[in-house]
């Protein structure tokens, strides 16, 4: 692999071998003596920037005059070295961890970081203690739960209802979260299992233009790095409203010594319950145990590896009739059938190693493995179809995933010109036993299946990544990636109509995605983008075998046109114009077992961001989001997009300290949206604010929190369902919803150790 990986490098950048570096150094924390990638490098005098690579390298092809470094990365301090003083601690830069400062902040030379300064940002002000919290970092998304606390979030993002991820391609450590052909929905990605304070960074791209990611990158995607080594130990207790109680414990299991010698391994557990602020209560309980390891096995090779493991069990209130409601059949946090909730677990091990080689090159390779099982009641009509035992049904599933990583990185020269070339190979094979949809009675009783059989789908993928620098202020990238896919779906049920009977049906598609992008970096400050890419969601194995391969793969065409922008010191500003155009949206209705055909869709929009920092401490943020979308082949006025946001708005005022009292107070607003396409029924907005304060020591925090802290009637989710109640003479099409938090306040206190 390695010598097809060095061959395709060589076809792009053949004159590029065979250039010497000048210069070269490694720049690793002081926390955790581990290397640090991203940070920006400057050369002194002069205006040439470099950045650190995977392994915390930098390199300068000529150094010619040069005095010294001056080094910054976000949540570090700047560091200005001379080149005597840089040799004599043998080409390693210690950076020491500090609080965030805007003027610190540069817009980085760097093709295709717009977003890189903002996410960083973000994550070291807000912080994560929930699992909703993980996916709201990024700028414009919105999530909404609708069937418990243990169901993956439905997701909003550029006019998009992703459902629970059939348009946003969303990682942990490089292992896919997404789950294809899944019992509920196409792309269901459930984050449950990773422990929110174990995250050290979030990477998210909006669209479809990277060449290293594939299935379900249409809006854009969302990589979640895991902490390679604790800075200290640490315990949680937290507990609130609603019978609301959460443990956590985060220790090391290696010694000082072995940190010394850039190895790390600790343990992250969590559990946590709560009745929830339902009438019928979740009982949800949830268990998380992670593990990471992360060393070096030689002296130019990395390797790190993880395991985890989630359990999940709840109730649920689920979606409510509006009517039910206003005759006063249930309070507006009631529920209609006391059966509904789930299960759920998944176990995950995850393997990567990193090689530097003496060149500069970098190689990374990953195995990973999962296992999970899904079994969930839900009753969304009611007695629409069964006036006697009622709709409930049940989806349930169990499933292996494994996949391996391959990617080789180079850069080089062809003349003036750097060129930074990325090759890699993917592989992605799912199998699920038993997937099922079932019409059931109080959970436990069956009355009809509707669904069940195995499915098997493999992804197998190349691309390549050309970014050309031509100089300090135009850059070029060119990416391109293939995939094939292969399905099969062995039908166990006779009765199915989507099939002819039992048996094997197997189909195969591929799909060719190429990638342009377009970067001017006028400086430090100011900086231009044009983004054109294809990408594609694919859709569930039983109705691509159903339909024989008909677009398995509908393609999605994206622009965007943007810049990244700090007009002062303290104020940095993203901004973007872009247009999406999806060949089909139809995906598996797991819900009903049904295949949904919607035909192509196009959205236009914008996003503005917006950081400032007027004095120290003191931070102010802004998401502001449009969206304009219509389904292209249907008439006028018969052409809404149901569900899809238009307007959205998040921001906040955050004091932030590292000792000491710190907090913030949070808004998100969504605007109404039509709820079905001819926009007679609306999926009506909502305004709800949060609100955090902390006292920060060195040895233990105190924390406060409260959701919701208006107490504002709000709608979670909200969906166009026709339903009929027990002894109603006919079904009634409307609103059906599910309530969002009211005010619910939480006390937290945690311990810090070495």
């Amino acid at each position: 692999m390695r010598k097809w990986l060095i061959f395709l490098t060589l076809l792009v950048s053949r004159d590029s071998f065979g250039q010497s570096q000048a210069i070269s150094g490694n720049i690793i924390d002081s926390g955790t003596n581990l290397p640090i990638e991203g940070v920006s490098v400057s050369l002194l005098p002069g205006k040439l920037v470099s950045a650190t690579n995977a392994a915390g390298i930098f390199s300068f092809r000529s150094a010619e005059n040069m005095e010294g470094f001056l080094i910054t990365a976000i949540g570090y301090t700047p560091v200005t070295i001379s080149l005597k003083d840089f040799h004599q601690k043998r080409n390693i830069v210690i950076l020491v961890p500090v609080a965030i400062e805007l003027t610190s902040v540069t817009v980085s030379p760097q093709p295709g970081e717009q977003f890189q300064a903002s996410g960083k940002i973000d994550i070291a002000l807000r912080g994560i203690n929930n699992s909703q919290e993980v996916l709201r970092l990024v700028p414009g998304l919105f999530i909404g739960q609708h069937q418990g606390g243990g169901k993956a979030e439905q997701i909003f993002l550029r006019g998009f209802d992703c459902d629970h991820g059939t348009d946003i391609s969303i990682n942990a450590d490089g292992m896919p979260v997404n789950l294809v052909s899944h019992a509920h929905g196409q792309g269901y990605a459930d984050t449950h299992f990773i422990i929110p304070e174990t995250i050290g960074t979030v990477n998210f791209k909006k669209g479809p233009y990277y060449a290293e990611k594939g299935d379900f990158c249409t809006t854009g995607y969302v990589d979640y790095h895991t902490l390679d080594a604790l800075p200290e130990n640490m315990v949680k207790m937290e507990g609130g409203m609603f019978h609301t109680f959460r443990f956590l414990g985060m220790f090391n299991l290696l010694d000082e010594k072995s940190k010394a010698n850039q190895q790390s391994w600790y343990v992250a557990t969590e559990y946590r319950y709560t009745d929830s602020y339902f009438d019928n209560p979740q009982h949800f309980n949830r268990f998380n145990i992670f593990t990471k390891y992360n060393g070096k096995i030689s002296n130019n090779t990395w390797i790190n590896f993880s395991a985890s493991a989630l359990y999940s069990k709840w109730n649920a209130s689920g979606q409510i009739p509006e009517r039910a409601v206003s005759e006063g059949i249930i309070g507006f946090y009631g529920s209609l059938d006391p059966n509904e909730g789930g299960v759920t677990t998944r176990t995950n091990a995850n393997v990567q190693t990193l090689t530097s080689l003496r060149n500069g090159d970098i190689i990374k390779n990953q195995l990973y493995y999962s296992y999970y099982t899904f079994d969930l009641h839900s009753n969304f009509t009611f007695y629409l179809a069964d006036t006697v035992n009622g709709d409930e049904i049940r989806q349930k599933e169990a499933r292996n995933l494994f996949g391996y990583k391959g990617r080789y990185e180079h850069t080089g020269y062809i003349g003036s010109a750097k060129l930074s070339t990325e090759v890699g190979i993917q592989f992605r094979g799912d199998a699920t036993n038993n997937s099922e949809l079932s019409h059931t009675k109080d959970r436990y009783t069956l009355l009809q299946r509707f669904k069940l059989g195995n499915i098997t789908e493999m992804d197998a993928s190349a691309f390549m990544n050309e970014t050309i620098r031509f100089n300090d202020h135009f850059s070029v990238n060119t990416g391109l990636r293939f995939d094939q896919f292969y399905y099969t779906y062995n039908n166990n049920l006779a009765a199915d109509s989507l099939f002819s009977g039992t048996g094997v049906y197997k189909v195969n598609d591929h799909s060719l995605n190429p990638k342009l992008s377009l970067f001017y970096h006028q400086n430090e400050s100011l900086e231009f983008y044009l983004n054109l890419g294809k990408g594609f969601h694919s859709n569930d194995a039983r109705a691509v075998v159903a339909e024989k391969g008909a677009m398995s793969l509908p393609g999605a065409y994206g622009a965007d046109l943007g810049t990244v922008f700090k007009p002062f010191n303290n104020l940095i500003i993203n901004a973007a114009l872009w247009y999406i155009l999806l060949d089909q949206e139809f995906v598996y209705g797991g819900d009903g077992g049904t295949v949904d055909f919607s035909g192509k869709t196009r959205r236009v929009g914008f996003d503005f961001s917006a950081r400032y920092q007027p004095v120290q401490y003191l931070f102010f943020d802004l998401d502001l989001n449009y969206a304009y979308g219509r389904a292209i082949d249907n008439a006028k006025g018969q052409d809404f997009i149901p569900l899809a946001p238009v307007w959205t708005n998040t921001g906040g005022i955050t004091y932030s300290r590292m000792e000491g009292f710190n907090g913030s107070l949070r808004y998100r607003y969504m605007a109404d949206r039509p709820a079905n396409s001819e926009n007679s029924l609306t999926a009506v907005g909502y305004f709800v604010t949060d609100f955090v304060l902390n006292y920060t020591k060195k040895n233990y925090e105190i924390g406060f929190t409260i959701d919701n802290v208006l107490n504002t009637k709000w709608k979670e989710t909200q969906f166009d369902t026709i339903t009929r109640l027990k002894g109603e003479p006919a079904p009634v099409d409307e609103i059906c919803f599910t309530p969002g938090t009211p005010f619910a306040g939480r006390l937290s206190f945690t311990l810090f150790f070495r």
